[in-house]
């Protein structure tokens, strides 16, 4: 599982993956990922405790700090060539790049998103 996989998870549940072996144990209590599309993305990721302490809107590093996602230079590179940034090098720019590159993905995926959270 991908970095970018791992911010999607942490805001909308797990995957499929993960719900497979509670599936084969308790098919009744198996957990079910909820769909992005349509859900309100500023007020989930608003919801998770500690979000009003942290520009999780425009930084990724917060972003990241705040789904439990270790936010180090090594991470974000890696994030960025999940969504297509080879030349990711860490400067400010590029950071606020990938943010709106995860904000995009989300959008893309179906999740509503406000304009001022992506490109």
């Amino acid at each position: 599982m991908g970095i970018f996989s791992s911010i999607s998870n942490a805001i909308f549940g797990g995957d499929e993956e993960e719900a497979a072996p509670a599936a084969a144990a308790a098919p009744a209590a198996a957990p079910q990922r909820e769909a992005i599309a349509g859900v309100d993305v500023e007020q989930r990721i608003g919801s998770i405790p500690g979000s009003d302490k942290l520009n999780w809107k425009t930084s990724i590093v917060d972003l990241m700090k705040l789904v439990q996602i270790d936010p180090s230079y090594a991470n974000r590179k890696e994030l960025a060539q999940e969504l297509g940034n080879a030349g990711y090098s860490g400067t400010a720019e590029d950071n606020i790049a990938l943010h709106k590159a995860v904000m995009n993905k989300i959008a893309d995926a179906g999740g509503i998103v406000p304009a001022d959270l992506k490109d």
